[in-house]
């Protein structure tokens, strides 16, 4: 099994109109982690009726950003015309590339009623020859991703990215990309293969885990060695374990990066602001 290279604990931070946010990277003290370029747990934050708090506009190009919603719901729209709502379970993987303007802002009867919202946002990295691809998403519902539950109820596996327990994700990935939610009752361990040479991760939601011989609980990330085609972990305590198990190919390539653009070279960062400043990227509501 991989070892356990670090374990990091999430800063607090706010982000867009003053949303809580985890974020165990990047920091002061890590940059990012090839090919994952931010990882933040929003909230959990509990909203009174009228006080729910969003992303409004904002721009992106040259990586893919990864939404995933535990309770909650936001309404996302961005300049070339989509538009949707992201709930519970829900899973909205966009592809920025050349990119866009978006926003996610708190769905209408979730900012009207309140309630809890709880969530991640990952950034992954896109190689050299993918940074200016048309954007793309893929908007894909609970009910339509992948889970594997054990005959005891002690393991249960959401597939989002990449193959586990002998189920494969749904959406695609422009490169290796694994991304798992699992969920593990007290005492009960996981193992998951993961490819030499790939980052491998797992960010603690809830509870108390052992990573080969080290303890990681709420809010802290382990970071696995690349010493093993595989790895595992346990439930410990007596609450069940709650994580993201995330891998994926580094792309070994120079980064460049400013805010919500990401390149390879400054002079590609200064293209990508002027493009956004001058309106070449569109704005919400204008084709």
């Amino acid at each position: 099994m991989r070892s356990v290279k670090a374990i990091v604990t999430a800063t607090t931070a706010r982000e867009g109109a003053g949303v809580t946010v985890h974020r165990p990277f990047p920091t002061h003290n890590l940059d990012n982690i090839d090919p994952f370029l931010l990882l933040d747990h929003m909230g959990p934050v509990d909203y009174a009726p009228g006080q729910a708090a969003g992303f409004p506009d904002h721009p992106h190009r040259g990586f893919e950003t990864v939404s995933y919603m535990l309770e909650g719901a936001l309404q996302h729209e961005d300049s070339v015309g989509n538009k949707g709502i992201i709930a519970a379970g829900d899973v909205q993987w966009m592809t920025a590339g050349a990119g866009l303007v978006h926003s996610k802002m708190p769905e209408e009867n979730f900012r009207k009623k309140g309630g809890r919202l709880n969530g991640f946002q990952l950034w992954i990295n896109l190689p050299k020859s993918d940074k200016l691809i048309a954007p793309r998403y893929q908007d894909t519902p609970s009910a339509n991703i992948p889970v594997y539950e054990s005959a005891d109820k002690s393991v249960w596996v959401k597939v989002i990215a990449g193959s586990s327990m002998g189920k494969k994700a749904v959406i695609a990935t422009r490169i290796p990309i694994l991304y798992l939610h699992v969920i593990l009752q007290p005492g009960a361990s996981f193992e998951q293969q993961v490819p030499p040479g790939q980052t491998a991760l797992a960010y603690v939601i809830e509870g108390q885990g052992n990573f080969a011989g080290q303890e990681a609980g709420s809010d802290q990330l382990v970071i696995f060695a690349n010493d093993d085609e595989s790895v595992s972990f346990t439930a410990a305590g007596d609450k069940a374990l709650s994580l993201l198990l995330l891998a994926g190919q580094p792309l070994n390539e120079p980064i460049a990066r400013y805010g919500p653009f990401v390149m390879n070279h400054p002079a590609e960062i200064r293209e990508a602001v002027s493009d956004y400043q001058e309106g070449r990227m569109g704005e919400i509501g204008r084709k």
